[in-house]
């Protein structure tokens, strides 16, 4: 029997595999698709949690700045990835002064904290690039990898289980996946894919390819024992000489910074909104 086990678990870890937009290798237990359905019901989720709290931020001034940025990311995104168009593009903006994090899940919904941006002063150059390494997890469909990464470690976590969250919410297996896929870390060479993807992202949509370099080095001198978002992206040191040099490879793709046209992003401003 524990042979039997080993084996069929062997042949759904070949049959599992997929390759990333760089020709990277993944394990996809989980599907892009399903990753993207059951997102859906963790965001829904996480943005009740913050709406509870009155944490999210309709202010124009943060708005406006937010969904232009963002809008022009998702912009060049759709260009290069055509079947994102149809992806419920929106973002969360997340009143928490003292957290510098954000994140895209897959299907593109995004949340950015208030903390990342007030903390480390960042520009309108060094927002796109991080949110445009964010986009970059989703599109490169880290989300499901991490996802299946998760079923694959914790046997629990079976796609016909449901459990209902604190928010009343019914999650499959793979929607609780999908929340722990918020808190894993991604791999090495996730972060590597999303850090070249991002800075092409943002290049194209006419943000400075040289603020990857100041953004990483504002985070990586924040301090402390260092921030919640370094603690879910390893950062190699080499990280910013490689961002340097790409991003002086990249400059050619657009040398006057020419700015996209905003793709409408929805700004999340209450979590009636997503049910």
């Amino acid at each position: 029997m524990r042979h039997l086990l080993i084996t069929g678990l062997a042949l759904l870890l070949l049959s599992a595999c997929a390759t990333s937009p760089t020709g990277r290798s993944q394990l996809m237990l989980i599907s892009p698709e399903q990753a993207i359905s059951e997102s859906k019901s963790a965001y829904a989720s996480t943005v009740t949690e913050v709406t509870k709290e009155h944490q999210l931020i309709s202010d124009p001034a943060w708005t406006d700045r937010i969904s232009t940025i963002t809008g022009r990311l998702v912009t060049e995104a759709i260009k290069k990835y055509p079947d994102t168009a149809d992806w419920e593009w929106s973002v969360a903006i997340i009143d928490d002064p003292e957290t510098l994090n954000a994140w895209c899940m897959a299907g593109g919904r995004m949340a950015i904290y208030s903390g990342i941006v007030t903390k480390l002063e960042l520009t309108d150059d060094e927002i796109a690039q991080i949110m445009g390494h964010e986009i970059s997890h989703a599109l490169a469909h880290h989300t499901a990898e991490k996802m299946s990464r998760a079923v694959l470690v914790n046997a629990g976590l079976a796609v016909t289980s449901k459990v209902t969250d604190q928010n009343g919410y019914v999650l499959t297996g793979s929607a609780i996946a999908a929340q722990l896929a918020l808190q894993l870390p991604n791999s090495r060479d996730a972060e590597r894919e999303a850090d070249e993807i991002g800075i092409e992202l943002a290049t194209r949509a006419g943000y400075r390819p040289e603020a990857a370099v100041s953004l990483w080095r504002k985070m990586s001198e924040a301090g402390g024992g260092g921030p919640e978002f370094l603690s879910t992206h390893p950062s190699p040191d080499n990280r910013m000489e490689m961002l340097r040099d790409l991003g002086n490879e990249l400059k050619p793709l657009n040398p006057s910074l020419t700015k996209s046209r905003v793709h409408p992003v929805r700004i999340v401003t209450n979590a009636d909104e997503l049910r």
